[in-house]
């Protein structure tokens, strides 16, 4: 079993990242993704964290 850990600033990025991994990996059985969003702020400005970990095995 391996996992495959995913930061992005912006949740299509994140999406982006996930899609593309997949894509070229596709000698892999998929077990689960967990998906967190995690936001702080900073004055005015907002701050978002998209982060995914896939959890997979190699065929």
């Amino acid at each position: 079993m391996k996992v495959k850990l995913f930061d992005e600033s912006h949740e299509l990025d994140l999406e982006k990242s996930i899609n593309n991994f997949l894509y070229n990996n596709e000698d892999i059985d998929l077990i689960d993704i967990k998906y967190q969003v995690a936001f702080n702020t900073c004055g005015e400005d907002q701050i978002y964290c998209f982060s995914a970990m896939i959890i997979y095995c190699i065929k």
